[in-house]
């Protein structure tokens, strides 16, 4: 079992900057096991999207929206993933929810809401 939890949502001015911190607990097994990461998102009129996701191994992949202005970055040693999101946009604004597999299972966390004004 992996448990998710997001921090670092809030309220920011258009052009401005946000991390996002998505810190994992859980048994050491399941952590360890984590083989993929990845930032959704949600608005009250959309469906989850994703924003960021990457696999052991691979390069990020990233939504075209957010390409160029958003990093995805991982700290194994803290078991936490990242979302740098910068020249934020007021169609940003959503639910930021973290995700992870490991060992065939998917986690989500509760969510974090990030809101941009114009």
């Amino acid at each position: 079992q992996v448990q998710l939890v997001e921090s670092g949502g809030g309220l920011v001015q258009a052009g401005g900057s946000l991390r996002l911190s998505c810190a994992a607990s859980g048994r050491t097994s399941s952590i360890d096991g984590i083989n993929a990461v990845g930032w959704y998102r949600q608005t009250p009129v959309n469906q989850r999207e994703l924003v960021a996701f990457v696999t052991s191994g691979d390069s990020p992949n990233y939504a075209d929206s957010v390409k160029g202005r958003f990093t995805i970055s991982r700290d194994n040693a803290r078991n936490t993933v990242y979302l740098q999101m910068n020249s934020l946009k007021p169609e940003d604004t959503a639910v930021y929810y973290c995700y992870a597999a490991s060992r065939g299972m998917d986690y989500w966390g509760k969510g974090t809401l990030v809101i941009v004004s114009a």
